[in-house]
């Protein structure tokens, strides 16, 4: 059996975190589900990491590893960027910038599953 570890990183505050990192998490969760099932038949198994950050560690939220390799230097064309995150200011009470992927010349601030897939299909072989 291949195990393939999705990592997610992200802001925790009291148990909140950000909306975009929140919709990250639902993209992540939601593919996985539907990834056990898929990989399956290829024996693969899917494992999903949750990993809560301090507000300390920003630069590194909103971000996912695929057995330990970035999700950005799996998919050729993308880079990291931030931008303005409203809703970690609001958590933490101070502006605070974010990271974001930018694919194909798009700045995603939520992480899209389609994104996610492409990775995952890269290092497991079983999409």
């Amino acid at each position: 059996m291949k195990e393939l570890v999705i990592e997610w990183k992200h802001l925790d505050v009291d148990g909140k975190t950000c909306d975009r990192c929140a919709g990250t998490g639902d993209e992540i969760r939601e593919f996985v589900n539907r990834l056990h099932e898929e990989c399956a038949a290829q024996d693969v198994h899917i494992k999903l990491k949750e990993v809560k950050l301090t507000d300390k560690e920003i630069p590194e939220s909103n971000r996912i590893f695929i057995n330990g390799i970035p999700l950005e230097e799996i998919i050729p064309g993308t880079t990291v960027s931030q931008n303005d995150c409203p809703s970690c200011s609001d958590l933490l009470g101070s502006s605070t910038c974010c990271r974001t992927i930018i694919h194909s010349g798009i700045e995603y601030e939520t992480i899209p599953r389609k994104l996610i897939r492409e990775a995952v299909c890269k290092i497991a072989g079983c999409c």
